[in-house]
This record gives C-alpha cells, sequence and structure tokens, in this order.
C-alpha cells in the first residue's frame, strides 16, 4: 500500500483575479508553462493540445462576459501563479470545474486546491447542487486525481478520450451543500 502525503495548505495571500487585469495571450502562456513537463516527456499525444490552450484563451478573451467570466487567475502578490476555470452554465443540476493548473515552480503549496475551493464557493453561491471535474489517468495528472479525491470527489466512472489513447480518462464528482 502506497500512502500519500497531502501537504498542508500554503496560507500565502492568494488572490484569484478576473481576466480582464491580464492580456489575450496570457492564459495560453499560463497553461503552456504549466504543462510544460507533459509536453517534454510526451509531445507526441499533447502537443496538438497547445492549438486548443490558445483557441481557450481567444475564447475567454472573446466573451468577457460568459466564457471569460468563469475563468480567473490566481496571484501572489500579483504575480500569476495559476489560473482555473469552470462553467456553470448546466446548474443548478451541476457545474464542471474546467482548467485548473499551477506553474512548476508554485506546485506543492496547495494553490491547485485553493483554486478547487474557489470554485466550489462560486458553485455554491450560485446554487449548484453537484461539482463535477474530469483528469486522466496519465501519470502527469495522477497529483490532480490525489487533490480532487482529498477534497471529497468520488470517481464515477472512466473512459476512453484524451490526447493519449493508452490513459483513460477519470470523471469524478462532488455533493455541494444547498
Amino acid at each position: 500500500m502506497i500512502l500519500l502525503e497531502i501537504k498542508p495548505m500554503d496560507d500565502s495571500p492568494l488572490t484569484f483575479e478576473p481576466i480582464s487585469l491580464f492580456s489575450a495571450g496570457e492564459l495560453a502562456d499560463i497553461i503552456d508553462r504549466s504543462y510544460a513537463e507533459l509536453l517534454e516527456k510526451w509531445p507526441g499525444p499533447w502537443e496538438h493540445e497547445r492549438e486548443k490552450w490558445r483557441d481557450f484563451d481567444r475564447q475567454a478573451f472573446a466573451h468577457p462576459d460568459t466564457v471569460g467570466k468563469c475563468v480567473f487567475v490566481s496571484c501572489l502578490e500579483r504575480t500569476p501563479v495559476g489560473l482555473a476555470s469552470y462553467d456553470p452554465r448546466p446548474g443548478p443540476a451541476h457545474g464542471v470545474i474546467g482548467q485548473n493548473c499551477v506553474l512548476p515552480e508554485h506546485r506543492g503549496r496547495g494553490f491547485g486546491k485553493r483554486q478547487v475551493l474557489e470554485i466550489l464557493g462560486r458553485f455554491t453561491a450560485g446554487k449548484i447542487r453537484l461539482a463535477r471535474v474530469t483528469t486522466s489517468e496519465h501519470p502527469f495528472f495522477m497529483p490532480a486525481g490525489t487533490m480532487y479525491r482529498a477534497l471529497g470527489f468520488r470517481e464515477i466512472r472512466r473512459r476512453p478520450g484524451g490526447p493519449d489513447p493508452r490513459y483513460q480518462l477519470i470523471e469524478l464528482e462532488k455533493g455541494l451543500p444547498s
């Protein structure tokens, strides 16, 4: 049995800033930098994802009152450390956690967890009853799965999909207070 150590959260003053404080291209840059190791070690199946990240950036800035409103950049003393996004449109039945990434130099401090907690708070305020997220069983994404489970998410299914066909996607969900 392997026991995973869950580190306590860093209590640094993390803020969640709207994308209106940033320029087009900065979201894609944060995602690129967050996934640099993935692209270095497994370029074949993942390289084509870059265009999706750029499209995510374009859509967020082109539609600031819809898509862009559901993206925030996490900052430590005004310096970006990561970003997260969500989709409340299926609500009130459920909301979907989208991108959730932290720059490599800021990992291990609980910032990804704090981003998810921020999204869960937004879902709860919007009377959304269930949070859903999809991650991968790919080794790069295993810490994300561990984090979601530590936050009380439970796995509901695995299915084929994603850029690397050797690994399944893992769907998780968590009930929220009413």
